[in-house]
């Protein structure tokens, strides 16, 4: 193995490392330490002058441990924003992008039991130039932008193939911060940071 390829290993060990750790630091979250920090994260987003300005976002649903999104996109909908929501292509490997305006009635759950688009009621994106916001799920984040994913790089292939640059932004728990996250070629930096105590400007 070359230098590159032991680079590569040692870069995917780290990030499969700090994964690994907060994701266990997350289980351990009371739901009601979740819901308040939720709660705060939600509110802080809804102040984002990006958020504000934007017509059309891109959301996700949460699932498991992390930042319920959902409380975030139930008020996008009630702010008569559109809404993009991704779905996992299994054919593809890829996230399709979907509009949705009815939570209870368009949605479904999919992979990871993770709430997705039902193919069938919604209106696929062809294009993404009409999102000017995206909020993304990540697992850990420094404070420059660094987001270390779950692992699929579903999120990083969906940003290549994004031409125009909407503004990305991610929400998570303060502890979910860390020092320093292994960066690829492939890797996008976000924006702004939202966490329940502040709201980071990464590019400051």
């Amino acid at each position: 193995m070359g230098e590159e390829g032991g680079a590569a290993m040692s870069t995917q060990t780290m990030k499969q490392g700090i994964r690994k750790n907060i994701l266990a630091q997350r289980e351990q979250l009371s739901l009601g330490t979740r819901a308040a920090h939720s709660a705060a994260i939600t509110g802080r987003l809804l102040q984002l002058p990006e958020y504000q300005h934007a017509d059309a976002v891109l959301g996700y649903m949460n699932f498991g441990a992390e930042f319920a999104s959902e409380l975030w996109v139930a008020r996008v909908l009630a702010e008569g924003k559109r809404l993009a929501l991704p779905k996992v292509n299994h054919h593809t490997d890829c996230l399709d992008l979907y509009w949705v305006d009815d939570l209870e009635n368009q949605l479904a759950e999919g992979l990871w039991g993770i709430r997705e688009p039902i193919v069938e009621r919604c209106e696929r994106l062809t294009v993404t130039y009409g999102v000017e916001f995206v909020l993304l799920p990540g697992v850990a984040f420094t404070r420059d932008g660094a987001r270390l994913g779950y692992g699929k790089g579903y999120y990083d292939k969906l940003l290549a193939r994004m031409v125009h640059c909407p503004a990305l932004v991610a929400a998570a728990y303060s502890m979910q911060l860390v020092e320093d996250i292994p960066q690829e070629a492939t890797d996008r930096k976000v924006e702004w940071l939202v966490t329940e105590n502040e709201t980071i400007d990464c590019a400051a």
